[in-house]
């Protein structure tokens, strides 16, 4: 699905719950449902882009003090590379900044490091596995 330009696209907050279905669909379709729930995502604050009212992209944003970290980023592959994931991110850096984080961070598929570097973020571990999946933990300053 190609969204133009025109296209009714909102970024509104919702809850943890109507994250699970794309975050399962998109990140981890082969494990069990309950693998894309966090612990704590009662106390994140969670946003989806909608396209003409249908859920395309979600993003869970954890504040603790000074750090943010966001967390199961997923949007549908049919609106994959059409800058939907880079106004969900921006939309969440500047949520962080409003609730006075200085610095974000969050575990990124290696797959999707070059995304996370046009945000200015950069590896700051070790790659490590999540199942056959490499990661790095990618970091940057909101000063």
């Amino acid at each position: 699905m190609i969204v133009p330009p025109s296209a009714a696209l909102s970024i509104q907050s919702i809850t943890a719950e109507q994250t699970y279905a794309l975050r399962h669909a998109v990140l981890w379709p082969d494990k069990p449902f309950d693998y894309v729930k966090v612990e704590n995502d009662a106390d994140g604050r969670h946003c989806g882009a909608f396209h003409n009212g249908e859920l395309i992209s979600v993003i869970s944003l954890f504040v603790n003090g000074k750090e943010a970290r966001f967390r199961k980023f997923a949007t549908r592959p049919d609106y994959q590379r059409q800058g939907i994931g880079t106004l969900m991110l921006t939309h969440v850096i500047a949520q962080s900044r409003r609730f006075g984080a200085t610095t974000i961070w969050c575990d990124a598929r290696l797959d999707a490091a070059d995304f996370y570097r046009r945000f200015g973020m950069k590896a700051v571990s070790d790659v490590f596995y999540k199942g056959p999946i490499p990661y790095a933990k990618f970091s940057r300053s909101l000063l």
